[in-house]
């Protein structure tokens, strides 16, 4: 089993010291990877619900800091030498795929090809609505961007038509450094997201799951793979948890769990980053 750690990029994540002293302990500590959210607005009074807390409401203030995860990951990428890096999660459908695609291969390169696109179609109405994008279809949208983005990675002259994406060969360089791919892992504990998954990603980022709850849907994640005609083994899966017990590993290993995240919010002080990681890590039995 491996452990991420998801906590970059928001509050006292978000400071550079921090960042730093955190993914060069996180790497010494044996962290598999680093993760790092997105979300380019927030706002005061949300009307929209948010769908990983009981409440519907998110625990981050909306006038925290919170750092672009594709520069924040690029800062950490020079800090560090081994460790994964994941955008958990990027919201593609509020990003042009192009651009997305150049962002995330000139990462991949500069990291040494070490990162997983870590990807999600967002929850939040009030934010596509200050970013001019339609909400609607927005799953749609985000399944359509990645199969653009594998064609501008993977081909020299790449072309592309379909609803939301289009375009006829076009040269994006770099390419990513793996066989020219970048693992795309779908977020989202929906059926929908599920479903998304099973048909186009190569893993799957559960977020706030109990163990109980992760375990039902790996259940359904496998259902949507048989209709897929996929072997779910064939896909990574992440989970992060809410009731984290060294005890459920086995069993969550057993049913095709490949890392656990962790997820906290670092101290305020570079100096006091290594012994929290150092926690961390023996509380995670890594």
């Amino acid at each position: 089993m491996q452990f991420g750690l998801h906590a970059l990029g928001i509050g006292t994540g978000a400071h550079p010291d921090v960042i730093q002293a955190v993914g060069a302990a996180a790497e010494a500590a044996g962290f598999a990877r680093l993760w790092c959210g997105e979300h380019v607005v927030m706002v005061d009074r949300p009307r929209s619900r948010y769908p990983y807390a009981g409440d519907g409401r998110i625990a981050v203030p909306a006038d925290a800091d919170w750092l672009d995860p594709l520069l924040a990951l690029t800062f950490a990428a020079a800090a560090t030498a081994r460790i994964g890096l994941a955008t958990g999660v990027l919201l593609l459908p509020e990003h042009n795929p192009v651009i997305a695609a150049k962002q995330l291969a000139t990462l991949d390169l500069l990291s040494g090809g070490r990162l997983t696109a870590g990807v999600g179609i967002g929850w939040s109405a009030e934010e596509f609505a200050a970013l001019g994008v339609p909400f609607a279809r927005r799953g749609a949208r985000a399944a359509e961007y990645v199969a653009a983005m594998r064609a501008l990675w993977s081909s020299d002259a790449a072309s592309f038509s379909g609803e939301f994406a289009s375009f006829e060969d076009v040269r994006l360089y770099p390419k990513p450094v793996r066989d020219r791919r970048i693992p795309v892992v779908f977020g989202g504990n929906s059926d929908a997201a599920l479903r998304r998954v099973a048909q186009h990603a190569d893993g799957w980022y559960g977020f706030n799951l109990t163990a109980a709850q992760a375990a039902e849907r790996i259940g359904v994640l496998s259902g949507f793979c048989r209709q897929a005609g996929r072997d779910a083994r064939s896909l990574t899966v992440a989970v992060a948890l809410t009731d984290y017990d060294p005890s459920v590993l086995a069993d969550l290993a057993g049913m095709g769990v490949t890392e656990v995240v962790r997820v906290a919010a670092p101290p305020p002080f570079a100096a006091h980053a290594e012994a929290w990681v150092a926690d961390l890590a023996a509380e995670s039995g890594i």
